[in-house]
């Protein structure tokens, strides 16, 4: 499982990271974690509010730090659903409208 999460590194960033790195390691899930901070690389994903959490290519996860109990469902779940991803246009989830509860 490819797990990114794109953001300019802040405290909330670092720890979506640390929250997604210990709930692997607790499932035994292997996954490949990696930052992404390169603001064009966040922009070309359509993430629009940091911290972003992209899973084999699909966006899950967009502004703010998930609940463990959400980066649990998807470490168990394999691939994302479609059901579970988050809008990345403006005025969607998290990108500057109400959040949902896709926001975790």
């Amino acid at each position: 499982m490819d797990i990114k999460v794109l953001g300019p590194g802040c405290a909330n960033c670092r720890t979506t990271y640390a929250l997604l790195e210990q709930v692997a390691r607790d499932k035994g899930v292997t996954v490949s974690l990696t930052k992404v901070e390169d603001i064009k690389d966040i922009m070309g994903s359509g993430i629009l509010s940091t911290p972003g959490v992209v899973i084999d290519g699909t966006v899950v996860h967009s502004g703010g730090v998930p609940s463990r109990a959400k980066v649990e469902q998807w470490l168990s779940a394999g691939a994302p659903s479609k059901a579970a991803m988050v809008p990345a246009q403006a005025g969607g989830c998290c990108g500057g409208g109400a959040k949902t509860k896709c926001c975790g």
